[in-house]
């Protein structure tokens, strides 16, 4: 019996042994087969915003082709949380146009974002933004783990409608029950259950913390549910004392929402809910997705290309249908690169064929969006190619302060031509550059061997533009090279430095210099007079169409020593003033203000301001009131310089209105100079001040 009984035990514990050991292999077995999950990067699409995703740090994935200007980036090197990821990306240089892996870090909003040009992609300057973000290379910290499903801040997110799964947010503990991980399905669930108007029974309290939330029923109703996520607001009786049972919401499409009587669902739990960003009391809408989609940020324009600028666009019949749809869209992408705003750059666009049309002026369309929109609806017109006509239009009614014309922002033309002009624009020009206008020339498809006979105006481009040192023209062989000239021509017209033919105090007037050459001034003193107009004349920018000088010498008589038409260079005018020979005799001022009016100012160019310095050591033998209220009449600004002996009260009779500001008396001739910059000064705060054109 004994034996039997070790016999037994033996054999139990050789079954012990064989179960722990088979359950130590199973065990090493099991272990083996699980392996740590492998780390996915999760791929967006190029529209997706960094304000969508609430991760403060992660690594995505971007598709090629986020160079396109439709995808929106504010800022250079930190980017508001408004802007497309991937294309902010590309525009820091981490990526280019054919997409890969970057890393994206969340940091805090900025006063001021500023707008570039980079990497193929003009980024926006914006003035505030609450979130900003900044783009890395995609190399992980060590130690920083990496969401491989990123959080969105609505279910209607991007990522969520290309199939990527959103990440399970956890509900809060509540006392007394376990918790459990609620997904944004559940949720949703609960949202059709509330909107559902039928009457259901109040759960208890014990009932409604331990009760599962039931799944949605089918795949098939997932858009249903995103729609009531997104546009139904609800609210808990907690948060609205008083609140009526049974009002009915309206959603943005119209539809009536009602909330069934009895069914007191509380959000209480939902309030606490805190995935990352705030729920409001007023609903389920994050403050991120409430603000993105209501208040989309509008750029005030990059302040350093403060142009006005207009497009004079080729509706000929000779350019057809598809030609003119590549000429829109070179428009649009130009509305779009320039970063449109009242603080930058403004556009207005002309169509010209047999007549020039304006379709819309500089105040029509304040920002990119907007105007590329307006850029769309343009039609053809047909007809010939008369770009001096449109030239001659734009010059006399498009840059006016009613058209939006600003005081100090430069006057840009760029003239798109399709072969060549149908009627002259070489005076036309000439006109536009004399009022201040920066004329640029994009020419398409010029004129064969056999097809210059038919060309109106040989070398017409050269003939029409500000400048012919080539920053004022491109030419392309097709149309379908126009868009290389996207970037070179955004560059050039916001160069404002370089905008030549802008109309400034120093390049945009006509000047004559009215000397007093009578005896009492004697010849060293004369001589010192004409350093002090040279002096002056250097601070100008002298051509024929920019300021021009002109001279008189005066006694009881008078004497024209250059008109404004004699001398079209500086050093020119300076030799010119050198040779001036005094003249010696008595002093009628009033007289040589006539003569001046007639002889030199009648022959001034219409668009030029017409200035009148006029420099005497004495008192006029004959009256000055009636002639100088005749130039001032005439528009001529006049400045009075009066040395030793000159009469004060007859200074300030002959200078325009304010004589404080036109008037000085100096009491030696020596002293001239100290006077240039002041009266240098005063010259160009007055232009300043008036309507540009």
């Amino acid at each position: 019996m004994r034996t039997v009984v070790l016999t037994m035990k033996a054999s139990v514990i050789e079954m012990f042994l064989v179960l722990l050991l088979t359950g130590v292999h199973s065990n090493k077995e099991t272990a083996k087969k699980i392996k740590r999950p492998k780390f996915t990067v999760p791929q967006i699409n190029c529209d997706v915003k960094a304000g969508k995703i609430i991760n403060p740090e992660f690594i995505v994935k971007c598709p090629a082709g986020c160079q396109d200007p439709k995808y929106h980036v504010y800022g250079t090197d930190v980017y508001a949380s408004y802007s497309s990821v991937c294309g902010a990306a590309v525009h820091s240089g981490v990526l280019d146009n054919s997409g890969g892996k970057i890393l994206v870090r969340k940091v805090a909003g900025q006063s001021g974002y500023k707008g570039s040009y980079s990497n193929g992609v003009q980024s926006l300057s914006l003035p505030r933004w609450r979130e900003s973000f900044i783009v890395l290379e995609s190399k992980p910290k060590k130690g920083v783990t990496y969401p491989s499903a990123l959080t969105y801040s609505s279910s209607k997110s991007p990522a969520a409608q290309a199939g990527e799964t959103t990440k399970a947010y956890q509900r809060p503990p509540i006392p007394g029950t376990t918790a459990q991980p609620v997904t944004l399905m559940q949720l949703l669930a609960v949202t059709v259950a509330v909107a559902t108007p039928t009457t259901l029974p109040r759960p208890s309290p014990s009932a409604a913390s331990t009760t599962s939330i039931p799944r949605p029923q089918s795949v098939g109703h997932r858009s249903q549910e995103m729609d009531l996520w997104s546009t139904a607001t609800y609210t808990s009786s907690q948060n609205r004392p008083g609140a009526d049972p049974g009002t009915q919401r309206q959603d943005p499409s119209g539809a009536a929402f009602q909330k069934p009587v009895g069914a007191d669902v509380s959000l209480g739990e939902m309030d606490s809910w805190k995935p990352g960003s705030v729920l409001l009391d007023e609903g389920l809408v994050p403050k991120e997705e409430l603000s993105t989609q209501s208040l989309e940020p509008v750029s005030l324009g990059d302040p350093n290309c403060k142009i006005d600028l207009s497009f004079l666009i080729d509706g000929s019949t000779s350019i057809g249908k598809r030609r003119f749809r590549i000429q829109k869209q070179l428009l649009a992408d130009v509305a779009q690169a320039l970063d449109i705003g009242p603080a930058g750059p403004l556009m207005g666009v002309v169509q010209y064929g047999d007549n020039p049309a304006t379709h819309f002026n500089l105040k029509t369309h304040t920002n990119s969006r907007d105007l590329k929109t307006a850029i769309e609806k343009i039609t053809q017109r047909g007809g010939l190619s008369n770009v001096g006509r449109a030239i001659s239009f734009v010059t006399k009614n498009f840059f006016s302060k009613a058209n939006g014309n600003r005081s100090g922002a430069p006057n840009v033309v760029v003239v798109l031509v399709d072969g060549w002009p149908t009627d002259k624009v070489e005076e036309a020009s000439r006109l536009a550059r004399e009022s201040g206008i920066n004329i640029f020339f994009i020419t398409i498809e010029g004129a064969a061997e056999n097809e210059k006979q038919y060309v109106v105006e040989p070398n017409f481009a050269n003939k029409a533009v500000c400048r012919t040192n080539g920053f004022y023209s491109l030419h392309v062989q097709s149309w379908f090279g126009l868009h290389k000239t996207l970037q070179p021509l955004v560059k050039r017209v916001c160069d404002t430095d370089r905008l030549a033919c802008s109309k400034t105090c120093l390049n945009s007037a006509d000047i004559g210099f009215v000397i007093d050459g009578s005896s009492s001034v004697g010849t060293g003193n004369f001589r010192t007079v004409l350093q002090f107009v040279t002096n002056l004349t250097k601070e100008f920018e002298i051509s024929d169409t920019d300021t021009r000088i002109g001279a008189v010498q005066y006694t009881y008589e008078q004497r024209l020593e250059f008109g404004f038409d004699k001398y079209s260079s500086k050093p020119d005018i300076l030799n010119a003033i050198k040779r001036v020979g005094y003249w010696s005799g008595g002093t009628s001022t009033g007289a040589a203000i006539n003569f001046a009016l007639e002889q030199l100012f009648k022959k001034s160019k219409p668009n030029k301001r017409k200035l009148m310095i006029l420099i005497t050591d004495g008192r006029s033998y004959d009256d000055v009131r009636i002639p100088a209220m005749a130039a001032h009449l005439k528009g001529v600004i006049t400045y009075a310089i009066g040395v030793a002996w000159a009469a004060q009260e007859e200074l300030e009779v002959i200078a325009t209105h304010p004589a404080r500001d036109h008037s000085f008396f100096v009491d030696e001739f020596d002293n001239l100079y100290q006077y240039v910059p002041r009266i240098i000064q005063n010259i160009c705060t007055e232009f300043n001040s008036q309507p540009r054109n």
